[in-house]
This record gives structure tokens, sequence and C-alpha cells, in this order.
């Protein structure tokens, strides 16, 4: 996983609330086995019309947000279904911040263990930024995930909480995976001890 400290970037306004995971990562694209290639399913019902081409109503078709790594959204963002598939399309497309002033709590954490910070600002921060990101060329923010902090060159500047455990697996770029990793040594000390003893070898 990709470490976050500060990232400085395009922002895109999806002022919408409710947006559901089956929204997100609509449910025919959920018998992939891989866990890469779910942006291009990013919201895919949105971004196509019925005949299959891209909808230029839709943000993320707009040439205005190319290549925007912060997605700007409204109250209880990625809620319904539980599925891991919803974080994952989102950081495959090259999402690595959300800000919203809600999000559902089973996608506040599967974000989180897949290098994506969600910061929860109040709805009226929210709304400003939405208005700004509509209104304003090439509107850019900062978040600073070490400073739990989004600002702007325009003035705007508004703090957030991160729960401190996963803070630090953001800085320092560890999954689930990677944590465990951590304790590679003692693992591999109590796999010796394990096979040395002969149980695995018992009658």
């Amino acid at each position: 996983m990709e470490a976050f400290h500060t990232l400085t970037s395009l922002a895109v306004p999806l002022d919408r609330a409710n947006v559901d995971t089956d929204q997100i990562i609509p449910k025919q694209f959920l018998k992939r086995i891989e866990r890469t290639g779910y942006g291009d399913f990013l919201f895919f019902d949105w971004r196509r019309t019925a005949s299959g081409e891209p909808d230029p109503s839709f943000e993320l078709n707009d040439p205005r947000y190319q290549g925007a790594k912060i997605l700007i959204a409204n109250k209880n963002f990625a809620c319904g279904s539980s599925r891991e598939h919803a974080a994952w399309a989102l950081s495959d497309y090259g999402f690595r911040v959300v800000i919203a002033p809600t999000f559902a709590d089973i996608f506040f954490s599967n974000a989180g263990k897949n290098g994506i910070v969600l910061a929860r600002l109040k709805q009226e921060e929210v709304d400003t930024l939405l208005q700004n990101a509509q209104t304003i060329p090439n509107y850019q923010l900062t978040v600073s995930l070490e400073k739990q902090t989004v600002t702007d060159d325009r003035g705007f500047s508004a703090s957030f909480e991160v729960d401190p455990f996963r803070k630090f697996c953001l800085i320092e770029g560890l999954d689930d995976i990677g944590l465990t990793l951590r304790h590679e040594a003692e693992l591999d000390a109590f796999e010796k001890k394990h096979d040395e003893a002969g149980w695995l070898h018992a009658k």
C-alpha cells in the first residue's frame, strides 16, 4: 500500500447524497477475482449512456476534472452493501482522498485499509468545496494527513479527525498484510519451533 503524507491535487465534485456502493461499483463487476482493474467500472452506470458511450454530463467524464485524485462528495457516501470492491474501484481509478460530511461505517474501514484517506468535514465546509470545485477552473486542494487538514490557496482551511491507528497505517503504507509482515521474524521463529517439536508429524 502506498504511504500517504500530503497530497495536492485537482478536486472533482460529486454533489450527490447517499451514493451507495452499488453505484460506486455495480454488482455485475463483483465476479472478478483480481483486486485491480475496477477503476474502469467506477460509477459505471453514471459514466455511461444506455448505448455504452461516455456520458458527457457526468462529472468524471468532464475534461476539467481529468487526473483528479480528490473526490468531494455529499453526506452518507458509500452506504449500502459492505463490498470492499467499492474501495478497490476508487483506489484503482486514482482517488487517494474522499471528502464528505459523513461516510458509511463499513466503507470507512475498508477505505483506510486500501490507502484512501477519508476526511469528514462539516456540511457547510463541504458545500463550500463543492461550489469551489464546480466554479473555479483547476481548483486544487491540499490534504495533509499529518496535520489532519484540508486547505486551498484561497484561504479555505478545515480540520478532520482520524483514528490514530489508521493514521499510522496510512502514513507508513501498511495494509493488513503489511501489518502482519512487521512480525515476520517472530512468525518464522514460531514456525521453526513448531516444526522442531514434531507436532506436525505426530501420529
